[in-house]
């Protein structure tokens, strides 16, 4: 088995908000690994994020910095259509990557890197479903996994954002927001997704013209459970993630963000975070350290690329839903033996 070296050298491909966000990550919160490469096609923006390293590089391709001698490790937190290159890239050097999501943005390209993976033998990517690492969901995870309230039949999901980015579309919603609902329950439930369908009602007045929101998504599972998801990413008000399982024998809810509740003026309240990584940041944080301990014992561990594509295939059912109206299944390859 290869060692890695004491401290891990990681490239980040993309320093926009993500990928700035983990190199900070790295040289403040991380222990174990240093960033050494930055990568943008922006190499003005790449350089302002690598002047905040000591001995940081800037490259503006992504298969220059992996092949320098001071890269074990990738994450890749460029836009989506780029990913496949660099993944692809990052096996040719036989490196370890943590990818945002989503893996890639079609189930064919995921697909393919599903089958270039399977040609190395062994696991390269881990794919940045970060709510796995939430200590509330893991929680959740943990109570269901204990039997103690019997087998679910519901999921409830509640996915708010403050406002849309400029150029979003309702087919984003899906696939941006809606991906991580995806992957919660097949995580959560163990189920795969068989079914999507897609309702939505008139457009809120918060919406930027063009776009469908709120949604209402509903899958279904081969395991027989009924999921539904409330995407609103214009809802003004703040950033709130909320999900209750209803079982046989009880219910489990978390996200309702009552760690600190306060009495005053004649009013009680607390306070709503504003964005993902606020809402997220200690999730992040055991992420990327899950990561990079596992990349030192030359090991790859949590959701993986069978994962990324499989909510490729879901999303792709969704949006057709969303176009045309009415449920439409979902169709995977035979899971392959690498991810068991």
């Amino acid at each position: 088995m290869t060692q890695r070296p004491h401290t891990l050298g990681v490239a980040v491909i993309g320093t926009g908000k993500m990928g700035a966000d983990h190199v900070r990550r790295i040289q403040e919160v991380t222990s174990g690994a240093r960033v050494t490469a930055v990568v943008d096609v922006d190499a003005e923006r790449a350089k302002s994020v690598a002047a905040r390293v000591d001995g940081c590089t800037v490259h503006t391709d992504p298969a220059a910095a992996m092949a320098s001698a001071d890269v074990d490790a990738v994450i890749v937190a460029s836009p989506g259509p780029a990913h496949e290159a660099a993944l692809l890239a990052a096996f040719e050097h036989d490196l370890p990557v943590l990818c945002e999501k989503p893996l890639t943005p079609d189930a064919a390209s995921a697909l393919r890197i599903l089958q270039a993976e399977q040609k190395l033998g062994r696991r390269r990517v881990q794919v940045g479903f970060m709510r796995r690492y939430d200590a509330e969901y893991m929680r959740l995870k943990s109570l269901l996994e204990t039997g103690q309230l019997g087998r679910p039949l519901m999921l409830h999901n509640r996915h708010r954002n403050v406002a849309s980015p400029p150029g979003w579309t309702s087919e984003m919603l899906i696939n941006d927001s809606v991906t991580h609902e995806m992957d919660v329950t097949r995580w959560l439930l163990g189920h795969e997704i068989t079914a999507v369908t897609v309702l939505a009602p008139t457009p809120s007045a918060n919406a930027p013209d063009g776009i469908r929101d709120p949604q209402f998504v509903v899958f279904e599972t081969d395991g027989g459970a009924i999921v539904d998801v409330e995407i609103y990413v214009n809802c003004g008000f703040g950033y709130q993630v909320q999900a209750e399982v209803v079982c046989e024998r009880g219910t489990a809810r978390v996200g309702d963000g009552h760690a600190m509740v306060t009495n005053a003026a004649g009013r009680w309240g607390g306070i709503i975070a504003q964005d993902y990584i606020e809402r997220f940041a200690d999730a992040y944080d055991r992420e990327v350290q899950a990561w990079v301990d596992a990349t030192r014992r030359d090991e790859v561990t949590g959701p993986s690329a069978w994962d990324g594509y499989a909510v490729a295939a879901v999303c792709e059912a969704a949006v057709r839903a969303l176009e045309e109206g009415g449920r439409m299944g979902v169709e995977l390859v035979e899971r392959p033996a690498l991810y068991d």
